[in-house]
């Protein structure tokens, strides 16, 4: 089968390489139709690494996916050859003290698509996943949808652990795909008002156009302050997503009394740098998120019912064989890109 694999920083190309097999029975085989590109892929892609997690060439990377089901081992109930599906890109062990307690998503042994050391990416034809991060779509339903569930269900467990919505107050900083994937949910679980920052025009009016009752960019207005000037009191909850020192500067400044900070966004530096006087007089809670727990279900019904609209986070599409195009596109926040697709 064909791969596109990093060679070295910055540079790919597609080689053949042997096909996955069905091996264990809860072994899935699936045939890739579209990949979506993500931040973090792009970050092998430009560095070689994330923190520790440190790039062996060749290595194909990608995670945001959805294909058709191959082949199935013989323990395999939850789907069936011609089956369309969303893929979860975590493998846990189901057996670690974090499983048992119901985070697989900090599982102590975890695999993940397209991350050095666990598991190539979904950067090929054919790739083989445990029966339990295959997930079923309805008819209707596209594959774009279906690889954009990935970042989606981040957004939605974020907003989970965050703050009851209703009547909320919303800061997010930083509207790339993962920035799209909180204020949709945020919406819908009832956020009064949802405030959006970001660089890039094009993103901004993509936010304003989902519902944003406030877009800035930080390149070109003091966002801070007129926000606060529209909410004097601050904001209930800010999201980081984009991972940058100065977004997290910012939220302890738009924060109210009280108020939450949700690490998101991916850095691409070791450590963040926290105002203690501001952060200990306003009793700032903050969270960091890893990924999603148990929000691939919920993401996928949302999608289904149509209760969140993802059309816009599409951008641009590139056949397989252009993918390093797509990457070189995202790496450069090129032409206003929210999300690139890769198609098969």
């Amino acid at each position: 089968m064909k791969s596109m694999v990093l060679t070295g920083i910055r540079e790919m190309e597609m080689r053949e390489v042997p096909s996955p097999a069905v091996v264990n029975d809860s072994d899935v085989l699936i045939k890739l139709k579209v990949v979506a590109v993500c931040g973090s892929d792009v970050h092998y892609f430009v560095s070689g690494k994330i923190g520790s997690q440190v790039v062996q060439y060749p290595f194909p990377v990608g995670h945001e996916c959805a294909g058709v089901v191959e082949e199935v081992g013989k323990g395999v109930r939850r789907v069936r050859p011609g089956d369309r599906i969303a893929v979860e890109p975590a493998m846990s062990c189901g057996v670690c003290d974090q499983c048992k307690s119901g985070r697989p998503h900090t599982c102590r042994k975890l695999r993940f698509l397209g991350c050095p050391g666990q598991a190539d990416g979904s950067l090929s034809d054919y790739i083989v996943m445990p029966e339990h991060s295959c997930f079923p779509i309805a008819d209707h339903m596209s594959f774009d949808q279906a690889a954009i569930s990935e970042p989606l269900a981040i957004g939605v467990y974020a907003v989970r652990r965050s703050i009851p919505m209703d009547g909320a107050r919303a800061g997010i900083l930083g509207f790339g795909p993962i920035g799209m994937s909180v204020q949709l949910p945020a919406l819908a679980k009832g956020a009064d008002k949802v405030y959006v920052t970001d660089k890039i025009d094009e993103r901004l009016q993509i936010a304003r156009d989902a519902g944003a009752s406030y877009v800035g960019n930080v390149d070109k207005t003091d966002v801070v302050k007129e926000i606060l000037e529209l909410e004097p009191g601050g904001l209930d909850v800010v999201f980081e997503c984009c991972g940058k020192q100065e977004a997290v500067d910012q939220a302890f400044e738009l924060l109210k009394p009280g108020g939450v900070l949700m690490l998101i966004g991916i850095p691409e530096f070791d450590r963040w740098s926290l105002p203690v006087d501001k952060g200990r007089h306003k009793e700032v809670t903050i969270i960091n998120v890893r990924r999603q727990n148990g929000a691939v279900e919920e993401t996928l019904e949302m999608l289904e019912n149509g209760t969140v609209d993802v059309s816009k986070m599409p951008t641009h599409r590139f056949s397989f064989t252009d993918s390093k195009k797509a990457f070189d596109l995202v790496a450069s926040y090129g032409d206003g890109v929210m999300k690139a697709m890769i198609d098969f």
